[in-house]
């Protein structure tokens, strides 16, 4: 079974870990989120600047003029 929450406050040094892990948590938040903006970005660049090759449409072949 569950134990019964606590409602104790929180001494000066819990407070001071739970900011810590809080912190630690939201740098790595940020750098995965960064890494996703620069990874969308850059795919976002090579499918701009790629250049397919393009089959002909249909019914636009070029008769031979002799």
């Amino acid at each position: 079974m569950n134990q019964p929450f606590n409602d104790r406050p929180l001494t000066a040094a819990e407070t001071d870990a739970l900011r810590a892990r809080q912190r630690e948590r939201n740098k790595v938040m940020g750098l995965i989120l960064g890494f996703l903006v620069v990874l969308f970005f850059a795919i976002s660049i090579v499918k701009i600047t790629a250049k397919p090759e393009h089959a002909p449409a249909e019914g636009t072949e070029q008769a031979e003029h002799s």
